[in-house]
């Protein structure tokens, strides 16, 4: 993702351009395509806008969008809680969002705090529902068998790959609205066989209305027709049992990350008479952009949810989760940073054709690119009866150290380690993980010790 400034609309904006790593695997490809039409086709200010779409000069797609410069929901639950008034609005302005793309026939599928983000718009903060990655039109939703989603917040017929409506969004918001409210998640799934059959989450807080707990109880319903029948039937039940509480008067989010001016401002025009230390703006193709859109600043990475204040980033850092794959065969823990391009839908390894389990998390998008300074993680299931003889090389490393053969929780394996690269240190493993299946790593990191507790903490689960 890169933060740019768009002189027609004298706005900064962000520029999600899909990374090499995924550029050959056609589905990721259209999964990112059709991202960029689903979001074209709704209006609403509190669905993330996409102004612009095409495809670079290399073939990647990309799309402009607006810039949320505020961050995202989990950002700032991790700074403080949300007052009542705040969380009552933002459930409401997430609810108008999903509504919105319902009216246009288009499920979101991945409604989680890191997927609503907050924009300032006239001295306003607004949240807005973003990354549709998984998203899905309606009528293809309804024959959908693809299993995909987070687990705390994906309803169960999701979790079962049924066919799917927009009561299995209202059912995401219900678990959103739970957070907010209670202060704790309704549920802290590990996989998707978990969230398949929830039980009920404990009752929120008695301060609150008892029409509240009901509002919410309908919504998490396991059986959909149980629900409310849409979104806004739930937002108009919810703002009944909240109308006569006093804290509960809705008032817009409040700003939390302090706006650096330097970030969204037109940078200098790169000179192609002196050489750069740091990569250029990224080059749209000519004639295809109406409009001209600048790096804001030489190289300047961003998320979309936008640069955290100190405090907030330092939270991320030294915070750890752990995150599965969508089939609940594979898990690592990663540090809290690395969150920021997480992808547990699987994998085709080379000459596949068929998808296997894998999860991919990093502190940038590109964090897997030949000479990028980011880390990351990167762990595949791929068939093969043997460790191959050879495994990916590093030539942007200066130091290549002996390979170890050895074992790891009985399994054959080997690593081969990579010292002096771009961003610090680069870890190549396999592991034969089951008669048929191997394991393929890749860990890079600022230091070796955080690459050695990143493997260390890596599972596989049901191959044995």
């Amino acid at each position: 993702m890169w933060l740019a400034y768009d002189e027609e609309l004298d706005s900064p904006v962000a520029i999600k351009v899909l990374a090499d790593n995924w550029t050959e695997d056609q589905h990721v490809r259209q999964r990112f395509v059709e991202e960029g039409r689903f979001l074209r086709k709704v209006e609403s200010p509190h669905v993330v806008p996409v102004w612009d779409a095409g495809q670079l000069e290399d073939g990647r797609p990309y799309l402009v969008m607006a810039y949320a410069d505020q961050g995202n929901l989990a950002d700032r639950l991790d700074f403080a809680p949300l007052p009542l008034g705040q969380a009552v609005a933002v459930i409401r302005q997430v609810g108008s969002g999903l509504h919105a793309l319902h009216q246009r026939g288009v499920l979101h599928r991945d409604v989680k705090p890191a997927n609503v983000l907050f924009r300032t718009v006239d001295g306003e903060v607004r949240a807005m529902v973003g990354d549709l990655g998984l998203g899905k039109a309606l009528d293809m939703s309804s024959r959908l068998t693809m299993i995909a989603g987070t687990p705390s917040y994906v309803a169960p017929e999701q979790a079962r790959g049924e066919g799917l409506d927009a009561r299995a969004d209202q059912y995401s918001l219900g678990a959103l609205t739970y957070l907010l409210l209670a202060g704790r998640p309704a549920y802290a799934h590990a996989s998707l066989a978990a969230a398949a059959s929830p039980v009920a989450p404990e009752p929120l807080s008695g301060e609150l209305p008892p029409g509240v707990q009901e509002a919410v109880r309908r919504a998490l319903s396991p059986d959909r027709d149980d629900r409310w029948p849409n979104v806004p039937a739930y937002l108009t039940a919810l703002a009944g049992a909240l109308a006569e509480h006093p804290a509960a008067h809705t008032s817009s989010p409040e700003a939390w990350i302090p706006i650096d001016p330097e970030l969204t401002q037109p940078g200098a025009r790169p000179s192609p008479l002196v050489e750069q230390s740091e990569p250029p703006p990224i080059s749209l193709p000519p004639g295809r952009r109406r409009r001209r859109v600048l790096g804001a600043l030489a190289g300047a990475l961003v998320l979309v949810g936008g640069a955290a204040a100190g405090y907030a980033v330092q939270q991320r850092l030294t915070a750890e989760r752990t995150v599965t794959d969508i089939d609940g065969q594979l898990s690592v823990t990663v540090p809290r940073a690395w969150e920021t391009e997480v992808s547990t839908q699987g994998w085709q390894p080379p000459g596949q054709d068929r998808d296997f389990s894998a999860i991919s998390a990093g502190s940038a998008r590109d964090w897997a690119a030949r000479g990028s300074a980011a880390s990351g993680v990167f762990l595949g299931l791929l068939p093969g009866d043997h460790i191959p003889e050879e495994i990916p090389q590093h030539p942007e490393c200066a130091t290549a150290l002996d390979p170890v053969v050895g074992t790891v929780g009985g399994n054959p394996s080997v690593t081969s380690t990579f010292t002096e690269c771009p961003g610090g240190v680069t870890v190549e493993r396999v592991v034969q993980v089951a008669t048929n299946r191997l394991l393929w790593i890749q860990v890079r990191s600022d230091e070796r010790a955080a690459a050695i507790e990143v493997l260390d903490s890596i599972r596989t689960h049901g191959l044995s």
